[in-house]
């Protein structure tokens, strides 16, 4: 598998899953998407996401539920392709085609998408 370094450290990408929004966390996109939140153009009508009450849901699940942990690994990517490979990780859509809900998730954040691109921008 390729190198795919990302430009920013740990702390600051997970820093913006528990506080971005789905237009930059994928995280975030897959989290409201299940939870039925409304997924919205925003801005120029390029950017998607669940607007601020929406992002506060998804803030406040991601707090009562959601846990980081990490361990030190000089070449992370090779670990990632190996846990994907091995373990059940159904919110996970990159190099999981082999998981179950994998299609259900795809399916249900492309409706979302094409929802929001039928709706107006939002402000």
């Amino acid at each position: 598998m390729a190198n795919r370094t990302s430009t920013q450290n740990l702390r600051k990408r997970v820093r913006y899953h528990y506080r971005g929004n789905a237009a930059g966390s994928t995280l975030r996109l897959t989290l409201g998407c299940l939870l039925g939140l409304e997924l919205r153009r925003v801005g120029s009508g390029k950017r998607m996401t669940f607007g601020k009450a929406g992002e506060a849901t998804v803030s406040q699940w991601m707090a009562d539920n959601a846990r980081v942990c990490w361990i030190e690994q000089s070449e992370p990517w090779d670990l990632e392709s190996q846990l994907i490979s091995q373990l059940d990780l159904p919110l996970n859509l990159d190099q999981n085609r082999h998981n179950a809900f994998h299609s259900r998730l795809k399916e249900v954040r492309a409706h979302a998408r094409l929802r929001a691109r039928e709706l107006p921008i939002s402000s």
